[in-house]
């Protein structure tokens, strides 16, 4: 399927690694230009020589940090001037879920709480906002909000808090931008193969003696599928979406976990 991207711009914070590095290919790969923005600087070039040598589009790294509106807004000026303009944005940058046991009422931190809510809720609506009134302006965007399946499952109060937010946030943009040919919509990963995932894995089968592909295959076996989701299969829904071929799509949630076991969504 032509996914009609060939020429277009696009934003993803988060996307010097993992999932943000893996839509950023996939974009890449559909003929759009993209700029990946991250705090280091280092990561991001290194990404960026990558993508542009595996693709051949235009590939820049923009420094940003979503904690901060200035750096939001500089970010995003940055990008218009080396790109011509932003048709996509993919709000990806966040603190990562589900690589360590998360705390419990008692340790749960106001610090802790606001700092993740900054960057990912408080981030996302800073990016979208910055990038709403040049979609507005051209009358087409696309705005894809990373969450995640702790939007619906307990267990970790900040982050079942903040994905929840995502989630609100979205729905509130969809019904208010719709109107522009702009759609917005949220992705729910569940545990995703990707760098960090990786680590992850190995720290567990280093303690429990076992071998890596035992870990995996555990985790796994939680998936209706039968195996975790890969960053780049992640990837593939949200270029999708980022396209003009998702219009019937705005203000709902896109579950990209593999399927959970037992739950009934509707």
């Amino acid at each position: 399927m032509d996914l009609h991207l060939q020429g277009r711009r696009a934003l993803v914070t988060g996307g010097s690694r993992g999932i943000g590095l893996a839509v950023a290919g996939a974009l890449a790969a559909e003929g759009v230009d993209v700029a990946i923005a991250a705090r280091d600087r280092g990561r991001l070039e290194a990404a960026a020589a990558k993508l542009r040598a595996a693709s051949g589009q235009k590939i820049i790294p923009v420094v940003i940090d979503t904690a901060d509106d200035g750096s939001v807004r500089a970010a995003v000026a940055a990008t218009v001037e080396a790109l011509g303009g932003i048709d996509i944005l993919v709000n990806n940058a966040a603190q990562p879920g589900g690589q360590a046991p998360p705390a419990k009422l008692a340790n749960t931190t106001d610090e802790d709480f606001f700092a993740d809510v900054n960057v990912k809720v408080l981030g996302y609506l800073r990016c979208a906002r910055a990038v709403a009134p040049l979609m507005i302006e051209q009358h087409w965007g696309r705005i894809i909000n990373v969450s995640g399946l702790a939007a619906r499952q307990t267990g970790a109060i900040i982050g079942s808090i903040r994905n929840v937010s995502v989630a609100a946030l979205t729905k509130n943009l969809a019904d208010e931008l719709g109107g522009h040919g702009i759609n917005v919509t949220v992705v729910h990963p569940g545990l995703t193969r990707t760098e960090k995932t990786a680590g992850v894995i190995t720290a567990q089968a280093d303690r429990l003696g076992i071998d890596p592909a035992e870990v995996e295959a555990r985790m796994g076996s939680r998936v209706a599928i039968g195996r975790i989701v890969d960053a780049a299969e992640v990837a593939d829904v949200i270029a999708f979406l980022a396209s003009p071929r998702s219009v019937a799509i705005t203000g709902d949630a896109i579950v990209v976990g593999g399927g959970s076991i037992g739950a009934i969504h509707y």
